[in-house]
């Protein structure tokens, strides 16, 4: 008798993941997050398709068994993590190497927006007005980059081709990469601080009102990492009171950001809609790159980008 292909359990966002590679490899179940909990026990493997859910970490802690595997379409891995999944023997990885150089990108489209005053220029350009103006240059400047993973090396790396000195800090020192401990004098000097850190109990809130503080009143902030790294109260009174010149996020405490937010009427505040990532194509990236993980997997091979779960985040960087 032939055995039964393993049981991919998808939690569904749309569009969907194409996985037509896996027909007759694999039995794709599809599920929303109010069926979740009832249909975990008989997956093999969970693909965290929706990856803005908490439903897994909702979910998880149920009776029953539970996946083998554990494959999130993101970054990030705060929104499925509990202490239940943490605990098991459930391998958990993420989808790094997909949003790297994206997110640089943006960063980068970011910084050289606001050094050369382009929403002012696009704002004139509606009214027909004509004011000449001088601009700043990028070369020369200062980035403290917070987070020395992936996206946080590949956002140096961006910066560092617009001729940014550039200072990278990750949670321990090591070579080229500073600690914690240093981060107040780093971003004291910055005139980018760019937040790419994952999201744990030792970098929530991160940014607050004496980090804000420390920032020189001439410095633009970016968060790309995780909503939660930021007080978005102290953001606001930093901004109000002039404390910083301006700042962009691209992730929030609350997504979608509320329409009646006060963050959307915040001076100097760009926001975007998590978006930093997300270029044409991503979603068949991320469909092709569970595939190839399926298939390692299938064959007992071992997996990239497995998670830390004690951590929060891959470990290696």
């Amino acid at each position: 008798m032939t055995p039964l292909p393993p049981t991919v359990l998808v939690l569904d966002a749309d569009p969907p993941p194409r996985l037509g590679r896996l027909t007759g490899r694999a039995r794709i179940v599809r599920t929303d997050a109010a069926h979740l909990a009832e249909r975990l026990p008989a997956a093999d493997v969970l693909l965290v398709w929706d990856f803005a859910s908490h439903a897994v970490r909702e979910a998880w802690p149920g009776d029953g068994p539970r996946p083998r595997w554990v494959h999130t379409a993101s970054a990030g891995v705060d929104h499925l993590m509990c202490p239940e999944l943490a605990a098991s023997q459930t391998v958990v990885t993420n989808a790094r190497g997909i949003f790297e150089e994206p997110v640089a990108e943006y960063v980068a489209a970011l910084v050289l927006a606001v050094a050369k005053d382009l929403p002012r220029t696009l704002a004139q350009q509606r009214e027909r007005s004509w004011r000449h103006r001088e601009t700043r240059r990028v070369a020369g400047t200062h980035a403290c980059v917070v987070g020395s993973g992936p996206i946080g090396r590949a956002t140096v790396r961006v910066l560092k081709a617009l001729g940014v000195t550039t200072a990278l800090v990750g949670r321990v020192p090591r070579t080229g990469i500073h600690g914690p401990d240093d981060l107040d004098r780093l971003i004291a000097r910055a005139d980018w601080v760019i937040a790419a850190a994952p999201l744990t109990e030792r970098t929530y809130r991160m940014f607050d009102t004496h980090r804000f503080g420390v920032m020189q009143p001439s410095a633009f902030f970016v968060n790309v990492g995780r909503g939660g790294l930021v007080d978005e109260e102290a953001l606001a009174r930093a901004l109000e009171r002039r404390w910083i010149a301006g700042a962009a996020l691209d992730v929030f405490a609350a997504e979608p950001l509320p329409a009646d937010s006060p963050l959307w009427e915040l001076p100097g505040l760009i926001v975007s809609p998590h978006m930093s990532g997300d270029t044409f194509g991503w979603r068949d990236q991320l469909g092709a790159q569970f595939v190839e993980l399926y298939e390692r997997w299938v064959a007992g091979r071992s997996l990239p980008n497995v998670v830390d779960k004690t951590r929060g985040y891959v470990p290696g960087h």
